[in-house]
């Protein structure tokens, strides 16, 4: 029974196309932003060989201007998916810090078919959910993308908070997108809470099935990367809240990002913007993670919370063609 119930599961997340494309990546692509500056709340690209050192593309300038996609003209928290469908899936946060960390109001909706141009939309909360708590949001934060082939739709989840007391800690919530991507469907669905802060949730699926849900809790007595893991998205029931903290440091850490390598190694990566560097660690079976390597945000390449996805040959070189570095 437990066996038929992972091969389900197992199929919601996975398609046989997917499985194709995975066979023919050849290097890693890395979305982020750079700081805090409006300048440098922007969408960059970086490639790396092995999954560990990045070099940033077009001489690490922004690869799409906020200000042509974003209402804030600032973006933060890029997150790249592969789609079913041939086409690749952005979402990020529609936020300029220097108005204030409460100053978020929604969110930005990204596909392309090569990864150099792209058609966005934005969802404004107060417009879009005006006469609900939803109007009253005063962030949201971090939007990911994962694809469900059961309903065959994709799903975007972020955290939210509002300033009218009915969300009083930022919640992780999940919508379904519309068919072209432009908009979110129906009302926020409350995904998990912890009854503290949490933040910054990334959902990776492992080999029998699993959801591993990854995420940044901001409670007063606990501040660090937590995981559960889940037969269902949408059955928390199933869930299961991993012990201690997934973190190979003591620092300060944000906008954790897990991807695979193609020796079959998971990555574990996270910004520690305080002491500005991010960290990559290993893991065989998404529960213990190594450090392995610290990567200093300064020069060229300075990432902040961003994601690393799987590329082919042919992406790489269309890529490095429409961003080469000059210097």
């Amino acid at each position: 029974m437990k066996t038929r119930t992972l091969m389900l599961i197992a199929a919601i997340f996975m398609s046989a196309a997917s499985l194709q494309a995975k066979k023919e990546m050849t290097a890693y692509l890395f979305t982020y932003f750079t700081g805090n500056a409006p300048e440098q709340e922007q969408i960059c690209y970086a490639l790396s060989e092995d999954g560990w050192n990045y070099t940033p593309l077009n001489d690490g300038k922004p690869v799409i201007a906020s200000a042509d996609i974003a209402r804030t003209g600032c973006v933060r928290d890029p997150h790249i998916l592969r789609g079913e469908d041939g086409y690749f899936y952005m979402v990020v946060t529609d936020m300029k810090s220097s108005l204030g960390w409460a100053s978020n109001r929604g969110l930005v909706l990204m596909r392309s078919k090569d990864m150099v141009k792209w058609k966005t939309s934005t969802v404004h909360f107060p417009e879009k959910y005006a006469g609900t708590n939803f109007a009253n949001v005063t962030r949201v934060w971090a939007p990911q993308t994962i694809y469900d082939t059961r309903t065959k739709r994709y799903i975007v989840y972020f955290s939210l908070l509002t300033n009218d007391g009915t969300i009083p800690y930022d919640k992780v919530y999940w919508c379904y997108a519309n068919k072209d991507f432009t908009d979110l469907v129906g009302t926020p669905q409350l995904l998990f809470d912890m009854k503290y802060a949490s933040i910054d949730t990334d959902i990776v699926r492992d080999d029998e099935g699993l959801l591993h849900i990854f995420f940044k809790t901001e409670g007063k007595r606990e501040k660090g990367i937590r995981q559960f893991i889940a037969r269902d998205f949408y059955d928390g029931s199933t869930w299961e809240l991993q012990p201690g903290f997934c973190q190979d440091t003591r620092e300060a850490v944000e906008g954790s990002g897990v991807f695979r390598l193609f020796d079959g190694t998971w990555v574990l990566m996270y910004d520690c913007y305080v002491n500005g560097h991010y960290q990559f660690c290993k893991s065989t079976d998404l529960k213990t993670f190594k450090a392995v390597q610290n990567t200093e945000t300064k020069g060229a390449f300075t990432p902040r919370h961003g994601t690393v996805m799987a590329i082919t040959e042919k992406e790489k070189q269309r890529l490095l063609k429409a961003f080469p570095n000059t210097k």
